[in-house]
């Protein structure tokens, strides 16, 4: 069973966790169509991918049989981040009978959704080959399994934007409307929480120099046209990092690369889910 891993899943206690949810769900008081074969019946299963993807989830894939059937044998023929083509059987299973095709439908689901992020990702990566950019994700996740969609869009060589509000601070327009200004949202902000990177949105130029003579750590540029995006990245000079986010899409995040800043933001990665079609097929005996 593949236990290795080149992407750092979270912590396993977190991936058990979020199985439990899924089986509570799907299992409620038991599965009660695998009741009708036999307990102690033993199965073969292959799973087969039907597309072009990337894979990842293999954690809660494993963590899902595993957890029904501690005695199941679990091989994997490729890795999380790895490209997987049709045809191509993936992972082969024994087990127990009941405990396979109860696990199937939950083990299916993170496997398929994490693997569709990571295919986006890798789309989107390949839209920036070449430039310096780093496509990053946004919060803008399922409720819950923000940490196994984050792991996701790494697994498609994406990089992670803060994990949650506790992280990092991002003051955005209401912040700055509330402090009365960039200066003074930034001067509380370094105040309260010192060692927390610190990101300010900007909206124009005009805010875009009020972010550099406060000192950010990054500054984000929030819904720019093209010609701005290069006009921000001339004044900036490389002095800060500067993140595009806002309208960006595989076929605009090419040229927003182009342009010279350092990160893209792209909430697409994990707000818009297209499961992969994969297959798992039992065989009895």
């Amino acid at each position: 069973m593949t236990t290795a891993f080149r992407f750092t899943p979270p912590d396993p206690a977190l991936i058990a966790a979020d199985v439990e949810r899924a089986f509570a769900e799907d299992l409620g008081k038991g599965d009660a169509t695998a009741s009708l074969l036999p307990a102690d019946a033993q199965a073969a299963a292959q799973l087969t991918c039907r597309e072009d993807a990337v894979l990842a989830g293999i954690p809660w894939f494993n963590a899902c049989v595993l957890k029904l059937d501690p005695n199941a044998r679990i091989d994997w023929h490729a890795n999380d981040g790895d490209r997987v083509t049709p045809g191509m059987v993936v992972c082969e299973m024994r087990g127990n009978a009941r405990a396979l095709v109860s696990a199937e439908r939950s083990a299916l689901n993170f496997l398929q959704m994490l693997s569709g992020t990571a295919t986006i990702t890798a789309a989107y990566m390949a839209a920036v080959a070449g430039t310096k950019v780093r496509v990053i994700d946004t919060r803008k996740t399922v409720p819950g399994l923000r940490l196994a969609q984050k792991y996701a869009v790494r697994c498609g060589g994406g990089h992670n934007h803060r994990m949650g509000l506790y992280d990092a601070i991002l003051v955005k327009e209401n912040h700055i409307i509330a402090a009365s200004s960039i200066a003074a949202a930034v001067l509380a902000a370094r105040k309260l929480h010192p060692a927390l990177q610190l990101i300010v949105e900007v909206e124009n130029l005009d805010e875009l120099q009020q972010a550099l003579d406060a000192g950010v750590d990054r500054i984000m540029l929030d819904n720019f046209t093209l010609p701005l995006m290069r006009e921000a990245v001339a004044i900036t000079a490389g002095r800060v990092p500067l993140e595009i986010s806002g309208n960006v899409s595989l076929q605009t995040i090419g040229e927003y690369a182009r342009t010279g800043v350092d990160y893209i933001s792209v909430g697409a990665l994990t707000k818009h889910v297209q499961a992969i079609d994969l297959s798992l097929r039992l065989k009895i005996g």
